[in-house]
């Protein structure tokens, strides 16, 4: 069974209640900075089993009435084309993924905010398919001196150059797909522009890592570290908040950094900056809701693994270098753990090894590690996954629920017409294969009772793994992680 370590009804109520707290404090407006994921938030699903990934939605959704969205998006992750690793679209495309969803649930989105504009062509050319959606664009500019020239970016030639973005409600969230977008930013432009308008408003952050009450060695933490060694973050004593309270707590470099340039502006705005800290801007009560410390460490110890691979394979393919990869192997020393914490790798390599072909390995719920290999007819992730449906179901493992006569039609068609190479089925087509075979066979259609039952497992592959098998894991909620190395020895692999 997977074991719950955190309360996230308990976690909704408060954090709801400590935003309408703040929005009071401030006469009645603030723009609410969200760091982190706002729709899909699996690290934290995975570091605090019992967090929802749709929690603050689910807490904006209590306070839909007074809220709206203001989505931000960095010029330079436009032109750099940059993605979404999780899920595997570039930023521009999330931020129309992230209004359809605001919408579908009944959020007003405000608009869009191009940050660090500089008329890039690129970044036109997004703009202009916003606007043809009948999408509201505003756009923030490049300030000389930012951060530090704080009389020059609380000037006209400042924050005043921004476009003012028009807000009804006394909640406005300012998210973005990714870290870097400028959401603080433009947090502090409409701060300067509601003073000049005498229009009451205040600014915080809902940053859910690192958590500022706990240690700052705790898993959880060393987790985000995990995470963001592509960006450096490092967590470290808040010593703004030790000074002024008394109080140890944890917070990031990068916040910790900007406190006194983002004083300064505050003070140079209202002429008195209202936070003592870093610490203090923000709104978490994440470290409450923990139930289980046990199940909490060992959750953030098995993702602080899991980056670890992320990491391995990001520099594989030439997104990471060798400095990040020593920072997540240093994160696991300092927590204790190596890759075999993860149990599922040693039956992936072992499997590997005994058959001489990739293979892979699934922990189950009631802790039985299921492995597959490669074979004539599917790769490791389509069999291991056919062996743990199999191990849930009861069904006999020599059974074939999916005979040759039934597969070898679907690899013609892959190679005699749709011009593959690979004949061996995906994840994907193994389960739309199951799926269609469940109509006429009771142990295909007992399979696939079993799908749900995935969630929350780990697997671990002994070669790298497709993008198709990686969003199928993905989609059953499967911790996936696998080796840095190519099946095949060719040069260019899809």
């Amino acid at each position: 069974m997977n074991k719950i370590g955190f309360d996230n009804n308990k976690y909704i109520q408060l954090q709801s209640q400590k935003i309408q707290e703040r929005i009071s404090s401030f006469g009645g407006k603030l723009y609410l900075e969200f760091g982190g994921k706002l729709f899909d938030d699996y690290h934290a699903s995975r570091v605090l089993p019992g967090f929802q990934p749709d929690s603050k939605i689910r807490m904006l959704l209590s306070m839909k009435e007074d809220a709206e969205v203001i989505i931000v998006v960095s010029a330079t992750a436009i032109e750099q084309n940059k993605m979404r690793g999780d899920l595997g679209i570039t930023y521009d495309m999330d931020a129309l993924r992230l209004i359809d969803t605001f919408g579908e649930i009944g959020i007003d989105v405000g608009g869009v905010v191009i940050t660090q504009y500089m008329h890039q062509s690129a970044v036109d050319t997004f703009i202009k398919r916003l606007e043809n959606l009948g999408i509201k664009v505003y756009r923030h500019y490049h300030i000389a001196g930012y951060p530090t020239n704080v009389r020059k970016i609380v000037s006209e030639d400042g924050y005043g150059k921004n476009d003012y973005i028009e807000t009804t409600k006394s909640l406005v969230v300012v998210t973005a797909p990714g870290p870097g977008s400028g959401k603080m930013a433009v947090c502090l432009s409409q701060l300067y522009h509601d003073h000049l308008r005498g229009i009451k408003a205040g600014y915080a952050k809902f940053e859910t890592f690192p958590v500022w009450n706990l240690p700052l060695k705790h898993p959880v933490n060393m987790a985000y570290e995990a995470a963001t060694v592509d960006l450096n973050d490092v967590n470290m004593i808040d010593p703004f908040h030790l000074e002024a309270t008394g109080i140890t707590t944890v917070n990031y470099n990068r916040d910790i950094e900007i406190f006194p340039v983002l004083k300064a502006i505050f003070e140079k705005i209202y002429g008195e900056c209202p936070y003592k800290s870093p610490t203090d801007m923000g709104v978490n009560m994440a470290g409450y809701c923990i139930t289980d410390n046990d199940v909490v460490f060992k959750a953030s110890k098995m993702e602080i693994v899991r980056r670890y691979y992320d990491t391995l394979n990001r520099k594989r393919n030439g997104l990471a270098d060798a400095n990040e990869v020593y920072q997540a192997e240093l994160i696991m020393n300092q927590v204790g753990v190596d890759v075999n914490f993860r149990q599922v790798v040693k039956y992936a390599l072992a499997k590997a090894e005994e058959t001489g072909e990739a293979a892979a390995a699934i922990e189950l719920p009631d802790g039985t590690v299921v492995t597959g290999k490669t074979s004539n007819l599917m790769g490791p992730s389509a069999a291991v996954l056919m062996n743990a449906l199999k191990h849930l179901g009861g069904i006999n493992p020599e059974f074939l629920l999916l005979p040759p006569v039934v597969i070898e039609p679907l690899q013609k068609l892959k190679i005699e017409n749709l011009g593959n190479q690979n004949p061996r089925l995906h994840a994907d087509e193994i389960l739309i294969a199951l799926a269609i075979s469940a109509t006429t066979n009771p142990m295909a259609a007992l399979a696939m009772e079993q799908l749900h039952k995935l969630k929350g497992c780990q697997a671990h592959v002994s070669v790298s793994v497709s993008n198709v098998d990686k969003t199928i894991y993905r989609k059953l909620g499967i911790d996936l992680t696998y080796e840095p190395v190519y099946e095949s020895k060719k040069f260019y692999h899809k």
